[in-house]
């Protein structure tokens, strides 16, 4: 049974260190798609002053929550809530804030005006309405991206032993890259009904992500007053489905942040490291009610970078190997040089249509991708 796999950043960054076996461990096909990384220099400090963020602004009230909509982004900058749908009704069960924590004028004047969906400018609340907010989330998310392409160049390395002619460096892509999205998530508890169903994908549905690689700052749970608890139901949090279509309970250590495989990146390395599903299980207690945030940070290139397979991997081969859990790859990388952007939107539409068809069959609540 796959476990997940935690690497020390110091071994990590240590270019002397062969670390293969570990990334093949975590990201080759009989592994969760998922690395912990253990002792990033400032992350702990910058984790726990950024995630408590998420009650603070969910309980800002209105007139400041109001003043953070971005209607011209299609709600991919500032708070959202309820923008996303579940079949036929807005998705209510979380909220997010969204920001680049890199720049907050993202590209250039020409790449905005081509991708605008891509290359949102931040919508930040004022240091009056919410001190410490902007900068906290800034410090960890810059953090995470930095820790994020020490990732891709050990991925560069496993790929380069298995393909003689990948030629692509992953790790320099992420490092410069000004394409990242932070995703601030606040669970609203669950009510009653939410409750009785016993769903398991009750605070977000079963997904790949879509875009390269996403890191993850872990988890809180708080209680109505935001005061951060342990996790009162054991059950409750991040699964991911392995290749057997085995789920497993992930639960990302305190002191360590993650990284997950997002599908342009198995696609890139010819499904050397593949993408898992994965969904969040929402707090079932009774009696109390349970919130929950996390952050993840979706790192990518340019919209019109081209999906290409490396040289001797077939389209069909990493479309074979793509899991069954989610839509197709295949109707969704249509062909060898898509754009990420293009291949992007089509996932945006595919997923929805799924979503719609299982709504109706059973109170399903599977989200689209949320990489963008």
């Amino acid at each position: 049974m796959p476990e997940l796999v935690v690497i020390d950043y110091e071994a990590l960054v240590d270019k002397d260190r062969d670390v293969k076996a570990l990334i093949e461990e975590a990201y080759g096909a009989d592994g969760l798609g998922v690395l912990a990384i253990r002792n990033v220099p400032g992350f702990v400090e910058a984790r726990d002053a950024a995630l408590p963020q998420g009650h603070a602004l969910a309980h800002a009230g209105d007139k400041v929550l109001d003043s953070l909509v971005d209607v011209e982004s299609m709600y991919q900058a500032g708070w959202s809530r309820g923008k996303e749908k579940i079949g036929d009704k807005p998705d209510l069960a979380k909220a997010s804030f969204f920001f680049n924590p890199l720049v907050d004028v993202p590209g250039t004047a020409e790449d905005r005006a081509k991708w605008p969906l891509s290359y949102p400018c931040n919508v930040w609340p004022s240091e009056e309405d919410l001190p410490g907010f902007e900068n906290s989330l800034k410090s960890v998310g810059r953090i995470m991206r930095q820790t994020t392409a020490a990732v891709g160049k050990r991925i560069d390395e496993l790929a380069a032993t298995q393909l003689p002619n990948y030629n692509l460096d992953l790790g320099k892509l992420i490092a410069e890259t000004d394409k990242a999205k932070g995703r601030l998530l606040y669970y609203y508890p669950l009510t009653d009904e939410e409750k009785s169903r016993g769903q398991r994908d009750s605070w977000i549905g079963v997904h790949n992500d879509s875009g390269f690689l996403t890191a993850l700052a872990g988890e809180i749970y708080l209680d109505d007053e935001g005061n951060t608890i342990e996790n009162p139901d054991p059950a409750a949090g991040l699964y991911v489905i392995d290749r057997a279509g085995v789920e497993h309970h992930v639960v990302i250590p305190k002191d360590c942040m993650a990284v997950q495989i997002g599908e342009c990146v198995q696609v890139i390395t010819g499904s050397v490291v593949q993408a898992t599903p994965h969904y969040v299980r929402g707090a079932v207690v009774e009696g109390r009610r349970v919130a929950r945030v996390s952050l993840p940070v979706f790192i990518d290139t340019k919209p019109d970078f081209a999906l290409t397979s490396p040289e001797g991997i077939t389209r069909q081969t990493v479309v074979d190997s793509a899991s069954k859990e989610v839509p197709a790859l295949g109707v969704r990388w249509l062909e060898q040089g898509q754009t990420f952007g293009d291949f992007l939107m089509k996932s945006v539409d595919v997923y929805y249509s799924w979503n719609q068809e299982l709504s109706k069959q059973a109170f399903s609540d599977v989200s689209p991708p949320v990489s963008a």
